[in-house]
């Protein structure tokens, strides 16, 4: 009744509130949408790994079954190339690519009804860096706070960094500093509060930045330790009485605090590279990695200094992932390694409770909504199970095409991303 007497719709309440959680840090806003959500309360997912940049979704109606016809809303082309995972904002859709050709990086807005483009731009015309077979010219996905698209690439040899409005109009564009890997640029910039941040872990002079979301400009700009390559986006929570800003790279797994960039804690090793983002379940945080070794660890967050001999509370070297990112869900966490073995142990121990082979490799991260977990393999295949003692495939559906891209999940719908098509999958086109 308010609604209808004030002709607001309740699309835009969610993105209101939405907008709400996106400025508020992460643990407030999941309490926020928690005590708001009902049967029908839809989750943007505005950045890497959705609203909470862990991979999980509170809504409850995802499709669990579909193929490459059955419960797919639309499929339409999306020009070039990119591993990027789309971003989903109210009923705007953001996805990034790559026209190797014409040496383009675009930004696409769609629309999530109907999955027409409403808009493209080329936000960078620059020479293509060298790349590793994996990798793609438009592998950072961009984050959105309901006003303006923030998206990363790589100019030459600097980290390129823009601003664009809901309408496709540039608002800013900067080069925060210098970038080199012989195996490509990816580097998903993150929301905090008025701050983009991003992570320019590189083989030089690495560092993290923060820049002014309405101006560009470098708010703070820490040097990072070991200056080696990584392509792992921040997490932030507040823990320990403090924000802090969570990564591992630089041949470390350390914090920071978002506000002003002064480094919390700091873990030595236990390798050199690292890709997958850290996960946290209110007690532990969870890392998985790298090159030239693999390990998985779970650490207290509660440290000051050097916490390397005193904070790993378990490690594990076995069905590591490198490139996927994990999920906690309930007292499990989960992994699949890029060689496609998923794993559950108890989040707690460390101690493994089941191991299975999916199929063919996986470069996707894992993704949780309904109380099931999503696996996407390269192939397109989407295995989905329960996070319980035993292993139990609910369902496993064939997409028809490749995908390296993460899903995301938004309104009822689960959006993935194919080497040619994007994916609208759900049972009716609310």
């Amino acid at each position: 009744m308010i609604c209808e007497a004030n002709k607001i719709s309740y699309r835009n309440i969610v993105a209101c509130l939405c907008l709400a959680i996106a400025l508020t840090p992460p643990l407030g806003g999941a309490g926020l949408i928690a005590a708001l959500s009902g049967p029908v309360l839809a989750e943007n997912w505005p950045g890497w790994r959705g609203p909470r940049s862990d991979g999980t979704s509170l809504e409850k109606n995802i499709p669990v079954r579909w193929s490459g016809t059955q419960n797919i809303v639309w499929k339409v082309p999306i020009p070039g190339k990119g591993h990027a995972s789309p971003i989903v904002w109210g009923d705007r859709i953001f996805v990034v690519s790559a026209l190797k050709e014409q040496k383009q990086r675009l930004l696409l807005c769609l629309d999530r009804i109907s999955g027409k483009t409403l808009w493209q731009r080329a936000a960078l015309e620059a020479p293509l860096e060298r790349i590793n077979s994996l990798n793609s010219y438009a592998s950072s996905t961009p984050v959105t706070d309901g006003e303006k698209v923030y998206v990363s690439f790589l100019d030459n040899d600097k980290m390129f960094v823009a601003a664009y409005d809901f309408d496709g109009n540039n608002v800013w564009e900067v080069r925060p500093g210098v970038f080199s890997s012989i195996h490509g640029y990816c580097s998903s910039p993150v929301l905090w509060k008025d701050k983009v941040i991003v992570n320019g872990d590189h083989d030089g002079p690495a560092y993290i930045v923060a820049l002014d979301r309405t101006t560009g400009e470098t708010i703070w700009k820490t040097p990072r330790p070991n200056m080696t390559r990584s392509y792992c986006a921040p997490i932030t929570h507040h823990i320990d009485g403090r924000n802090q800003m969570i990564l591992s790279g630089s041949k470390c797994v350390a914090s920071y605090d978002p506000d002003t960039g002064r480094q919390h804690w700091i873990i030595d090793g236990p390798t050199e590279q690292f890709v997958a983002s850290l996960v946290y379940n209110g007690k532990l945080l969870f890392m998985t990695c790298g090159f030239p070794k693999l390990f998985m660890q779970a650490i207290r967050p509660d440290g000051r200094g050097n916490v390397t001999e005193t904070h790993v509370v378990w490690q594990t070297d076995r069905d590591c992932a490198y490139v996927p990112s994990p999920i906690v869900s309930g007292l499990y966490f989960l992994v699949v390694s890029d060689r496609g073995v998923a794993t559950c142990l108890k989040a707690k121990t460390g101690e493994s409770v089941w191991r299975q082979r999916l199929r063919v490799k996986h470069s996707a991260s894992l993704v949780t909504a309904n109380g099931l977990v999503y696996f996407l393999s390269d192939r397109g295949v989407m295995t989905i199970v329960k996070p319980e003692p035993q292993f139990k495939i609910v369902a496993r559906n064939e997409l028809g095409e490749d995908t390296y891209a993460s899903p995301a999940i938004s309104n009822g719908q689960m959006f993935l991303r194919g080497v040619k098509h994007l994916y609208c999958i759900g049972t009716d086109s609310r």
